[in-house]
C-alpha cells in the first residue's frame, strides 16, 4: 500500500511542474488522455499558433474522403505538404440521430477520422449546429427555444434526449479502450444574432444555464471526462462585452473568439488584434488557454492573405490555436487547394516559424 501511494503521488507530481501547474478544468476527474492535451497546448502555444481546418480531412475541392477511404488527405497536405494540427469537425444532426452530419459527411466516416488524426498527434475540436427543437429548423431558425428548453418539460425531454446521443457518439471515439480527447465548443457566437441560442433570441441568463445544465449532462449524468469546454463569442463590436454570454469559470476552459474577413482585410486585422488582446487579458487573469476558434476569407481573394494579413497579426498573440473554415467547393472554400492563386502563399505561411502543423505537435 505504501509504495502504492508513493508511485501515485510520484505520478501526479511528475506530471505537473513549476512551469505547467495543475489547471483549473471544468471536469476534477480528466481522463489521462484529457490532461495530456491540455498539457500539450500549454506547452505548444509558447512556440506558436497551431493551424486548423475546419472537416480538413473529411472532404476539399474535388474530393471526399467517402469516395476514397483508403488515403487521408487535405487541401492543406496538398498545397503545404503538411497535415494541419487541429481538426474541426461538427455534430449538427447527430441530434436527429441522422448517419449524416448538416454538411453530409456520415458520423461513421467522422469516428474515423477523429481517431486517426488523434492517433497522429492531432487535436480534435467539434461544434455542434444543432436543429431548433422546437421548430425543427435549423441553427439559423432564430424562433426562441433556449426558454422552452428550460422551462418547458416537453423541450427538455427532448433536449436530453439530443445530448444523450452527443454523449453516446463522444463515447464511441475511443482508441486502446480510452476515450479520444475532445475540445467541444458549443453554442458559438451567441453574441450574434443569427442562431437561436444567439443575441436577441435568449437572454444572457438563460444562455448561462443552458450552457452549465450541458456540462453537467455531459460530466455528471454520462459521465464523459474527455471534454475541454470553449466559450467563442464573434468578433466584438465597440459596445459588446466579451463576458456578457460567459456561464463561469467553473464551466469553461478554453476561451476563444470568431472573426471572419469580409473582403476587408484593413477591418479584419484591427479587429484580430483588438479582439485577441481583450481575450488574452481576460484569459491570462483566469489562468485560462484561448484560441482564435474560426476565421476564414471565403474565396481566399486577396493575394498574400496569410502571409501579410493573418500571420502578422496571430504570430505573437499566445493563442493556441487558429482554425480556418471548410472547404466545400471552389465557390465556398477557406483555404486554397492546388490550383488557387494563394496557393503558394499558404505554402509560404506554412514555412513561417511561428505556424504549427501536425508534425510539429507530434514533434
Amino acid at each position: 500500500m505504501i509504495l502504492f501511494l508513493l508511485f501515485l503521488n510520484f505520478s501526479c507530481t511528475s506530471f505537473y511542474n513549476e512551469t505547467y501547474k495543475k489547471p483549473d478544468l471544468v471536469d476534477e476527474n480528466p481522463s489521462m488522455n484529457l490532461k495530456k492535451v491540455h498539457k500539450k497546448l500549454f506547452y505548444s502555444t509558447k512556440k506558436g499558433v497551431a493551424i486548423g481546418h475546419q472537416d480538413a480531412t473529411s472532404y476539399g475541392v474535388g474530393w471526399k474522403y467517402d469516395e476514397n477511404k483508403k488515403t487521408i488527405t487535405s487541401d492543406a497536405e496538398q498545397v503545404s505538404g503538411s497535415l494541419p494540427a487541429v481538426y474541426g469537425f461538427d455534430i449538427g444532426h447527430i441530434e436527429l440521430n441522422n448517419k449524416y452530419n448538416l454538411d453530409s459527411v456520415s458520423f461513421d466516416s467522422m469516428r474515423n477520422l477523429i481517431i486517426k488524426a488523434h492517433n497522429q498527434g492531432g487535436l480534435i475540436t467539434i461544434s455542434w449546429h444543432l436543429d431548433n427543437p422546437v421548430t425543427a429548423g435549423n441553427s439559423w431558425d432564430k424562433t426562441p427555444a433556449v426558454s422552452k428548453i428550460l422551462k418547458d418539460k416537453k423541450y427538455k425531454v427532448k433536449y436530453e434526449l439530443w445530448i444523450e446521443r452527443v454523449a453516446d457518439f463522444f463515447k464511441s471515439l475511443k482508441v486502446n479502450n480510452e476515450l479520444v480527447p475532445i475540445i467541444f465548443r458549443p453554442f458559438h457566437e451567441m453574441n450574434g444574432s443569427w442562431f437561436w441560442w444567439g443575441e436577441g433570441n435568449c437572454s444572457a441568463t438563460d444562455y448561462k444555464t443552458l450552457w452549465q445544465e450541458t456540462v453537467k449532462l455531459l460530466r455528471d449524468k454520462h459521465n464523459l471526462h474527455n471534454l475541454l469546454y470553449v466559450y467563442s463569442p464573434n468578433k466584438l463590436n465597440p459596445e459588446d462585452d466579451y463576458m456578457k454570454y460567459y456561464p463561469g469559470d467553473e464551466y469553461v476552459d478554453i476561451l476563444g473568439i470568431d472573426i471572419y474577413d469580409f473582403n476587408d482585410s484593413e477591418a479584419f486585422a484591427k479587429s484580430v488584434v483588438n479582439d485577441l488582446n481583450i481575450v488574452k487579458s481576460i484569459a491570462n487573469k483566469k489562468n485560462k488557454l484561448f484560441a482564435f476558434t474560426e476565421t476564414g476569407l471565403e474565396g481566399v481573394k486577396t493575394q498574400n492573405w496569410f502571409t501579410k494579413i493573418v500571420y502578422p497579426n496571430i504570430e505573437n498573440t499566445g493563442a493556441s490555436w487558429i482554425l480556418f473554415w471548410r472547404n466545400a467547393n471552389k465557390k465556398h472554400h477557406y483555404l486554397p487547394y492546388k490550383e488557387h492563386h494563394n496557393a503558394s502563399d499558404f505554402k509560404a505561411f506554412k514555412e513561417k516559424p511561428k505556424t504549427l502543423f501536425l508534425e510539429d505537435l507530434s514533434n
